[in-house]
């Protein structure tokens, strides 16, 4: 059994004297983001005025991610040479603080909406940077061959509080609040940033801090990667409206409580967990009908979700869409790979990164809107139907590439 577990290409991560006393702060802070999920639009819901809910619950979830776009541009000048292990602790130093204030404000009866986005806001302004900390902290730590274990790790450590954490957090808002439930994420990130600084002090490695304007210039001069970077965007874009949407719906349309929600959130984080798992047997299809086929299942998989089916129902397919789902940030990274020169690479997939953070928010934006013109059930099947039709769209455009204009990538 030892000589089992020290030939597993994961040995070297978890027995590497840094990353392996990194590993369970990661795993805590993980866990309470994944609790954060349910806790941060149940109390948007909780404090918004009925009329207005899914407008504010819009807002609250774009807050918790949108100013992430914006730190990872606008501080670029001033966070590029820092290394992987400052970057990710000055963002969970930054998550604590915030998040801990939103705790302290609803303690003392003090929070109100504008102060609740404000302070979401705050915290997610270095969540890029965390980020790319995480990954940059690997590189620096490990050589190549072991890169795609570790970041197996991290994703695997993520999937897995995508399934703990919402019916954990469904369970403590029953008992307690939202805002105690927010208050244990703060926890959490606050014993991260003391993991990074006891486990890698300063004066590691710095981060390569070369810029991603090249990036950008490389994908809008290959139409491959330009199409790439739009379909992932607009795949993301549409995913976005369902934070907004899935909340109301449980609330409002199915009358349910925090804890379904956080069962739908857990029957998807499942789905990811074994869709991630298989993802690797996928590797003798051809990527780019793989990674539209992806775009069409998920969005068929979303369907019952907008439908009036049962609840175990929706769950099982929102599992499947989970499923579906996990292996596309995959593909797509494969066929960044396999087009871009090895010399460009860096700098495309940090431009790629840097336009697809904001497609989530900006959809998510778009569902305020949306549930309160159509509903909150018409308003998935909406999205579903328009993922579906993204496929559709797609594949005429994929096939006269490859075949009718001199071939292309497959």
């Amino acid at each position: 059994m030892s000589i089992g577990v020290r030939s597993s290409p994961y040995w070297p991560v978890v027995s590497h004297p840094k990353l392996g006393r990194i590993l369970p702060g990661l795993v805590v802070s993980a866990l309470g983001d994944g609790m954060s999920l349910v806790a941060v639009t149940w109390l948007a819901l909780q404090l918004a005025p009925q009329e207005h809910r899914g407008t504010w619950v819009a807002v609250a979830v774009a807050a918790y991610s949108l100013p992430s776009a914006a730190g990872g541009v606008l501080l670029g000048r001033f966070l590029r040479h820092r290394g992987g292990a400052q970057l990710a602790g000055w963002n969970a130093i930054l998550r604590a603080a915030a998040l801990g204030a939103i705790a302290l404000a609803a303690a003392l009866g003090a929070l109100h909406l504008p102060l609740y986005v404000a302070l979401l806001a705050v915290s997610s302004l270095l969540a890029a940077w965390g980020s790319a900390g995480h990954y940059t902290l690997v590189a620096e730590l490990l050589p190549p061959v072991h890169h795609l274990p570790a970041n197996a790790v991290l994703t695997t450590i993520a999937n897995g509080a995508t399934i703990a954490g919402p019916p954990l957090a469904g369970l403590l808002i029953g008992w307690t609040s939202p805002a105690t439930v927010i208050a244990i994420d703060a926890a959490t990130f606050a014993v991260l940033a003391l993991t990074y600084r006891l486990a890698v002090p300063p004066g590691a490695p710095a981060a390569d801090g070369s810029s991603s304007k090249a990036g950008f210039a490389a994908i809008r001069h290959d139409r491959t990667l330009l199409g790439l970077l739009a379909l992932s965007f607009a795949f993301f874009f549409l995913f976005g409206p369902f934070y907004v949407a899935m909340p109301i719906h449980v609330a409002t349309d199915l009358h349910g409580s925090a804890t379904l929600l956080g069962t739908y959130y857990t029957a998807f984080g499942a789905g990811a967990l074994l869709g991630g798992l298989v993802t690797g047997y996928l590797r003798r299809l051809s990527l780019w009908p793989t990674t539209i086929g992806i775009v069409l299942a998920f969005g068929t998989a979303m369907l019952p979700l907008g439908l009036d089916v049962p609840t175990p129902v929706a769950i099982g397919s929102f599992a499947l869409a989970g499923a579906i789902w996990a292996p596309y940030m995959a593909t797509s990274m494969a066929l960044f790979q396999r087009t871009t020169p090895a010399a460009d690479l860096p700098q495309v997939l940090a431009a790629n990164g840097a336009v697809l953070v904001l497609a989530v928010p900006l959809g998510t934006m778009l569902g305020g809107p949306l549930v309160a013109l159509l509903g909150a059930r018409p308003t998935l099947l909406a999205c579903a139907a328009a993922t579906i039709a993204l496929g559709v769209f797609v594949i005429p455009v994929w096939w006269y590439r490859r075949h009718g204009s001199g071939g292309g990538p497959a």
